[in-house]
């Protein structure tokens, strides 16, 4: 059973839940406020497919529309975070005219047929045919990888490994775009559907991308011709406390936005965010 913040094992023990359900309960379990109006939901209406306007769903959109910046403004609601970096891929693919999806080793991001391609995380990938065109470049890890250290990145997870970069600027960022501007010289086409990332790996062990390391990614991914998505589906919602959004806290700007998880504190639920034009 849960309450809150509180889980209860079948003894009755209860435990404070630190884990909220691989970071999805972000509300809290049973909260009486969410439990009165799910219930008040579900005695006037469960479903109803939103190719006909609701008003339940239209203001829902609005409403979190206006969480993201600049030109987001167009809501795709699905049922997971698979589904809603599937439907990324695809558009992705259908706006720029081109295949090639790039993304980062240690990422996660579904385990749908494809969105399992896009997961580079071995204990989650099964032997079954690939799909062609997914690239992924070095994990621009500061604490396992090759480069960076303790002045590397923002927030309270860092690494003791020292390193040479200044206060405020990280040589190790540069070094990991270099290898993701190699990887598009010599193993992509000229011309790139789209490039995946999270903010914080989730499923990776939590890592956090290096100072810059996104920027300059976006930049050499729109280089050639391609758009940005963010996966949102385990940072979002206010997750890191700072900014309500993890992409924010890279000073970036995505084309997509993918989200799931706390979106809807468990219930399936997921979403796709992106611009007029490429919707």
């Amino acid at each position: 059973q849960g309450y809150k913040q509180w889980l209860f094992d079948h003894t009755g023990k209860r435990y404070l839940d630190l884990f909220a359900g691989i970071v999805t309960v972000s509300v809290g379990h049973c909260h009486p406020k969410v439990v009165d109006r799910t219930r008040r939901q579900l005695e006037k209406l469960w479903h109803t497919t939103n190719i006909y306007l609701h008003p339940n769903i239209h203001e829902f959109a609005e409403q979190l529309a206006s969480k993201l910046p600049g030109d987001l403004k167009v809501v795709y609601f699905t049922n997971s975070g698979s589904e809603a970096n599937d439907l990324a891929v695809t558009m992705s693919q259908l706006y720029t005219g081109a295949h090639d999806i790039i993304n980062l080793r240690n990422g996660y991001h579904g385990g749908s047929p494809f969105t399992m391609e896009l997961t580079n995380i071995g204990s989650w990938k099964f032997p079954l045919q690939r799909n062609l065109g997914v690239h992924g470049s070095i994990n621009p890890d500061v604490y396992r990888g090759p480069w960076g250290g303790a002045n590397c990145r923002d927030g309270i997870a860092q690494t003791q490994r020292s390193c040479n970069c200044s206060e405020g600027h990280c040589e190790a960022s540069m070094m990991y775009a270099d290898q993701l501007e190699d990887l598009l010289k010599h193993c992509c086409p000229k011309k790139v559907a789209g490039f995946f990332a999270e903010t914080i790996q989730g499923v990776g062990g939590s890592v956090h991308l290096p100072k810059g390391f996104l920027k300059k990614a976006y930049q050499l991914i729109r280089e050639r011709g391609g758009l940005c998505i963010a996966d949102e589906v385990q940072c979002g919602f206010g997750r890191l406390g700072t900014h309500y959004w993890g992409f924010e806290t890279q000073d970036v700007m995505p084309d997509i936005v993918t989200m799931a998880k706390g979106i809807a504190n468990g219930f399936p639920m997921g979403a796709v965010v992106t611009t007029p034009a490429i919707a």
